[in-house]
């Protein structure tokens, strides 16, 4: 059945009408009816779209997945636990108005100009391996965080990769099961259960026309982690051997976080350059590992980012200690970034520059004396 009945499609109409009236108590009871007729309801520009209900729990929203508030908690991934209340609509809806305002773009036009051609290292990386064996791996409990955002055949690539050459935790958040990827997040997670854990949510990513953020999907998985080390990856990024024992490594002392790939601000700021390996001023997002509590001290990653693009860099300046990139080349190589590449251009920039803004601010605010 690809067509939702006449009678579930009553319960979505009276659900629109109930948003319409702000009534988001009403709207979560019948957005769990809906549920409970075996579909799924996801909110669009032409008002909602009816979805049957995947083998797999999915949350309302990333911000009504629950966070553990204290050891023995339990915490349940993929369908294996008991429903909440949802309160998916609400918080959305809150979500939404506290987006509003505007976002003051004249003072860094002359910065951003220069620099969206070139603040960052080419999207599409490709790096050959080296024969690297990491006999003996940091007692550092360590977890790999990874946004899902469609792409499945990329998801399965990247999840294979990391299963043959890391013994890491992998916490995985779909995104709406944009072209299946989320069915493919649920098989290997039921496959490989001691070490994958999987959480689905109906919103779609913000950067493919959803509601979630960057900023925010990351957070949930940094709450979500119980690790010591948390290392945010791309699925684009595919390991060829361990490559995430030496940034694991490489985080010790006043070392606060390692990265792939590291750059650093000219002295205008008006442009970023590659840099390391050594101390660095930013990290990229493509593969980085950080420790989970100094991440969680400075707030984690930037709430208001709702696309990747120079939320990484805002997320590196906010830190507090020493970024490094490792000094041996790491065994691992990125396929298309499907993230930049295939994002309409305007909405790109656009959301780039937002962010960037906040970028420069922390940048001037770091050379004020």
């Amino acid at each position: 059945m690809t067509e939702a009945p006449n009678h579930v499609h009553g319960l979505a109409e009276q659900r629109a009408k109930a948003r319409a009236e702000r009534d988001f108590t009403t709207a979560d009871i019948l957005r769990q009816a809906i549920e409970d007729e075996g579909w799924l309801i996801r909110d669009a520009a032409e008002g909602f779209v009816l979805t049957v209900k995947p083998p797999f729990k999915v949350w309302p929203t990333v911000a009504s997945i629950p966070v553990p508030s204290g050891p023995g908690q339990d915490r349940h991934a993929d369908g294996a636990h008991e429903q909440h209340p949802a309160d998916g609509d609400r918080r959305a809806e809150d979500r939404a108005e506290a987006e509003t305002g505007t976002e003051n773009m004249v003072a860094s036009q002359v910065l951003w100009d220069a620099t969206l051609a070139t603040s960052r290292l080419v999207e599409a990386i490709s790096v050959a391996p080296t024969a690297q064996d990491h006999a003996e791996v940091p007692s550092s409990t360590v977890t790999v965080a990874l946004l899902v955002d469609g792409a499945p055949s990329d998801l399965r690539k990247c999840l294979d990769a990391l299963l043959a050459h890391s013994d890491a935790k992998i916490i995985a958040l779909d995104l709406g099961n944009v072209e299946g990827a989320g069915v493919v997040l649920h098989e290997l997670a039921e496959r490989h259960p001691e070490r994958i854990e999987a959480w689905h949510v109906a919103e779609t990513p913000h950067w493919r026309g959803g509601a979630a953020g960057w900023g925010a999907s990351r957070n949930k998985l940094l709450a979500l982690d119980s690790g010591d080390v948390h290392v945010v990856m791309e699925t684009s990024t595919i390991l060829d051997g361990d490559a995430i024992a030496p940034l694991v490594a490489a985080i010790d002392g006043d070392v606060v976080a390692a990265g792939w790939k590291g750059v650093d601000p000219d002295t205008d700021g008006r442009d970023w350059h590659e840099a390391g390996p050594g101390q660095v001023r930013g990290l990229l997002g493509y593969l980085l590992a950080v420790r989970r509590e100094q991440a969680l001290a400075a707030g984690g990653f930037p709430e208001k980012a709702r696309y990747y693009r120079n939320a990484d860099l805002e997320f590196s300046l906010a830190l507090p200690g020493t970024l490094v990139v490792p000094h041996e080349r790491l065994p691992v190589h990125q396929e298309r970034h499907r993230g930049y590449h295939d994002v309409d251009p305007e909405y790109r920039d656009r959301e780039s520059r937002r962010t960037y803004d906040r970028v420069l601010r922390l940048l001037r605010s770091a050379a004020t004396p």
